[in-house]
């Protein structure tokens, strides 16, 4: 097998960073609720995960999942989140890339752990929460949403609540992992991963 990406690849990565990134953001419109703000990202995640599951079937070479996970993090960045979004985008998708290189591509149960290190992208999406960016991020929320909506997400976000964040959303990623998997179990075993 040829372990260059070519042009069905690059193709099959545009249409499933599209449809994760569509599903996603639908979801992330929740976060307008401030006490749902705070279980929006697993929730993103759990979402998320059936599209990404989908998306391990087509998977067989090293670099696709990095791609994806840069192409969302970039968009995520363009739509006005801090830079550091695109470095969570590339690290969670290299890091969820070379543990599924160890199954090269071929298991479901390390596909679903994938999915769950994949799913911490997200964290960069909900950095402007939390340390140098929450005071600007906060007022920048304002005039748009109102003095209750602010003060109930300051409350509903302490400092700790970052740590919470990053588990919750590594279980939400395990979660729609297996639900996706149960969902696309036919395509798996089309896939030679079952």
């Amino acid at each position: 097998m040829e372990n260059r990406l070519n042009t069905k690849d690059l193709i099959s990565i545009g249409v499933f960073t599209a449809l994760y990134f569509v599903i996603v953001f639908l979801m992330a419109f929740i976060g307008y609720v401030p006490l749902l703000m705070v279980i929006m990202p697993a929730l993103c995640a759990l979402v998320g995960a059936i599209p990404f599951m989908l998306f391990l079937t087509r998977v067989k070479k090293f670099g696709m999942v990095t791609i994806m996970g840069t192409l969302l993090g970039l968009i995520t960045f363009l739509l006005g989140r801090p830079w550091l979004s695109i470095l969570f985008g590339i690290c969670a998708g290299l890091l969820a890339d070379l543990f599924l290189k160890t199954a090269d591509y071929a298991s479901v149960k390390k596909s679903r752990l994938g999915c769950g290190i994949f799913s911490l992208w997200i964290v960069g999406m909900a950095l402007p929460m939390f340390f140098g960016y929450r005071d600007a991020y906060l007022e920048s929320l304002r005039p748009g949403y109102g003095d209750a909506y602010v003060e109930a997400i300051t409350r509903y976000t302490p400092a700790w609540m970052f740590w919470v964040l990053i588990a919750t959303i590594f279980v939400g990623g395990l979660i729609g992992a297996f639900v996706g998997s149960a969902i696309l179990k036919k395509h798996f075993v089309k896939a030679g991963m079952a």
